[in-house]
């Protein structure tokens, strides 16, 4: 599979900062190469063109973080516990690497509507993730029993998203990860029954 050859990771490493540096509409297949110190051609061993380069940037990203979420939430604590865990998680993925915080929040939503589409597919295992943690937390009378999960996620990622997607548009001049706290409680009073 391609995501085990050698130059994979370097080709999807370089186009995260490209990507942020230059934005997706002017990251050039050669730009990118460049940065991986790859030849361009090297790149289309790999992906067809920029906007299979783009997908994967954000499966392979995607996927590291669900795995972080998944271990973080596998601990024996709470489901509010393990909501913060989330929040706490996705904020520190994204203020470790500014320029996938940009690329994440910024060129990701320039993109057509079948990539979208794609992006979303992606995010799909998130969700489930955010879903079982707030079934959890219904069960087990934490959370209001009649909470909507799929309008609780909409509300939760949401927030998480646009808190980043603020925090990306002011340059990251303020510490996002002292949100975390915040943000969770402001949720939690919105579940609470």
């Amino acid at each position: 599979m391609k995501r085990d050859k050698p130059k994979y990771k370097q080709i999807v490493d370089a186009a995260v900062i490209v990507i942020a540096e230059n934005g997706y509409h002017q990251a050039q297949v050669s730009k990118i190469a460049k940065e991986a110190g790859v030849a361009d051609g090297t790149i289309y061993l790999y992906f067809k063109n920029k906007e299979e380069i783009l997908i994967s940037v954000f499966r392979e990203k995607m996927g590291d973080f669900v795995e972080i979420v998944k271990n973080a939430i596998k601990k024996e604590i709470t489901a509010t516990e393990k909501l913060y865990e989330m929040i706490d998680s996705h904020f520190r993925w994204l203020h470790g690497d500014r320029h996938l915080a940009i690329v994440t929040q910024l060129e990701l939503r320039q993109s057509n509507k079948d990539l979208r589409y794609r992006i979303n597919e992606v995010l799909k295992e998130y969700l489930v993730l955010l879903d079982s943690i707030l079934k959890e937390g219904i069960e087990k009378g934490e959370f209001d029993e009649k909470i909507d999960i799929r309008l609780a996620r909409q509300m939760v990622f949401g927030t998480i998203d646009e808190t980043i997607t603020s925090w990306v548009m002011n340059d990251q001049k303020y510490d996002l990860l002292k949100l975390a706290p915040e943000v969770h409680r402001l949720i939690l009073n919105g579940m609470k029954s």
